[in-house]
């Protein structure tokens, strides 16, 4: 379970790596759960009849980012408008009745299990509407627990480079009209990962952020929710590197 992560750095990389503008307020370097982070969806301003022209050049755009790592065609890179959204790090469900509950749970709900997302209460709305999201992020951070204690540990490109993860978002409004815009990181099985399969506690499943290849961000967030599924899958091993946290004496 992925309980923190490292955002970008510096800002640039926003517009160089994902093609939206940088974030108007800087993010911490480290988010926590209920902590303000940034995501990126589709632009919420598209008509019924773009959106739909969107989806149906995106789902042509799966058939090569299923198959290998490679780039989307360049007419559903077009048709697609990213924005970046500042949120919360914690999904916050449409059900919460109370400020005070959403705080309550929304520290719980950083991840979402990709396996079951359509029959969970907190997430199945979100992704039965097509609130998919990506997440930027530097590096996310897992506990290394084969010396019998938790070791922090950075798990990160070999290039260097952001991932994006994919996400689902979501905005919850209280009875007083305040709003909480808020978001999750979906994750898949990794029993069998080289890399992942050595961390978190000893004798619990083993998970993993749902890392997107590169090209694939355009058909993640246009594809309809049938489709989505086939965009959860373990990233390879050997595009990762995982590297202890010193702590600061």
């Amino acid at each position: 379970m992925s309980t923190y992560y490292e955002s970008l750095h510096p800002a640039t990389l926003y517009p160089e790596a994902f093609h939206v503008a940088a974030p108007a307020v800087p993010v911490g370097r480290a988010v926590w759960p209920r902590q303000p982070g940034v995501f990126i969806r589709a632009a919420q301003s598209a008509g019924a009849q773009e959106t739909a022209a969107i989806e149906v050049a995106a789902e042509a755009a799966e058939v090569t980012e299923i198959t290998a790592a490679a780039d989307v065609d360049q007419p559903a890179r077009e048709a697609l408008v990213r924005e970046l959204v500042a949120g919360q790090f914690g999904l916050v469900p449409r059900w919460v009745k109370s400020a005070s509950d959403a705080k309550l749970r929304s520290t719980k709900l950083v991840n979402a299990r990709s396996e079951t997302v359509t029959t969970s209460n907190n997430f199945r709305d979100a992704w039965l509407g097509g609130q998919r999201c990506i997440v930027p992020m530097m590096a996310f951070m897992e506990d290394d627990w084969r010396s019998g204690k938790a070791v922090p540990t950075r798990i990160a490109r070999v290039d260097g480079k952001p991932m994006g993860v994919a996400g689902l978002w979501e905005s919850w409004t209280g009875a007083d009209g305040e709003v909480i815009v808020s978001y999750t990181l979906l994750t898949v099985n990794a029993n069998s990962h080289a890399l992942m399969s050595r961390y978190q506690q000893p004798g619990n499943e083993k998970r993993m952020v749902a890392i997107l290849n590169e090209g694939a961000a355009d058909a993640w967030l246009s594809a309809r929710p049938e489709k989505a599924r086939e965009f959860m899958r373990a990233y390879p091993a050997n595009w990762l590197t995982a590297n202890p946290v010193e702590k600061k004496s």
